[in-house]
């Protein structure tokens, strides 16, 4: 594009900088003042558990980082959605690998209500096939390059409840973070020493979520001597985080523009603190 075209971009009040910056930068390096530091390249990845195929949603970092920090998403409980892939095409903006796992193997597809009851009931039960199944996702997010090292587990919803459970098992993660996530575990389950950082994002009025399950929460954390946080929402229940939910409270799970935004932000601190 020709000079008298290309300046037009530029602020309007900016004219007498407008020639000098032209005449010293190439048009690439120009160009790149319009551009954000780090982008994303996206694809859909296959991984095996032993002979059933996971399909998950890779987010890879564009940069300079020979191998960034990998955040694993667990999504909510139809499985890899549109709101888990988003979360990991922002969070690659940011400078870090995402994979959204998927538990189910499904093929990648996004499931029927039916299907989901189902198969979440299953793993919140058996939750010791859902922290393989998270495992078998962080060993794919390493292998796509992030760091080893430096890796951190979020989920929504179900994949909250995950979270909690890489937690729970120890799995090599410096941190976890549930959003409006499920929080009780089957009360004959032992608590133990839980050594990955924890952030609980909750929606002060989801009614999925019992006053009991919060409490046992807060034990087992105590008794875990675990390194958390728990952070409430004002005016928001379940699935706050996800604009495909819709903004009807009384149905028990609505989108919340400012808890949404606000958890994000309090995701990123966390992220920046175990990864410094």
């Amino acid at each position: 594009m020709p000079f008298h075209k290309w300046h037009r971009l530029l602020p309007k009040g900016a004219n007498d900088c407008r020639i000098h910056i032209m005449a010293h930068i190439p048009l690439f390096a120009f160009l790149t003042l319009f551009l954000t530091a780090v982008s994303a390249l996206a694809e859909n990845v296959t991984y095996m558990d032993n002979k059933t195929l996971l399909t998950g949603y890779l987010a890879k970092v564009d940069s300079a980082a020979a191998r960034p920090p990998g955040v694993l998403i667990l999504p909510a409980w139809k499985g890899v959605d549109e709101h888990s892939k988003n979360s990991a095409d922002k969070l690659a903006k940011l400078g870090y690998q995402a994979l959204a796992a998927d538990i189910y193997g499904t093929g990648g597809k996004t499931l029927s209500m039916e299907e989901a009851v189902r198969l979440s009931s299953h793993y919140k039960t058996h939750y010791e096939e859902y922290q393989k199944r998270i495992r078998l996702g962080l060993d794919e997010l390493i292998r796509s390059g992030a760091d080893p090292k430096r890796i951190a587990v979020i989920g929504y919803c179900f994949g909250g409840t995950g979270a909690l459970e890489a937690a729970r098992g120890n799995l090599p993660v410096l941190g976890v973070v549930s959003f409006h996530g499920g929080l009780a575990k089957d009360a004959s389950r032992i608590n133990g020493a839980i050594r990955p950082k924890v952030l609980v994002l909750h929606g002060a009025d989801d009614p999925h979520v019992s006053p009991e399950s919060i409490t046992a929460l807060i034990e087992e954390m105590r008794e875990a001597k675990a390194d958390w946080q728990m952070i409430w929402y004002a005016d928001a229940v379940h699935s706050f985080t996800d604009p495909g939910a819709g903004s009807d409270k009384s149905k028990g799970a609505a989108y919340n523009e400012a808890a949404a935004r606000r958890s994000w932000n309090h995701m990123k601190l966390f992220l920046q603190e175990i990864f410094e």
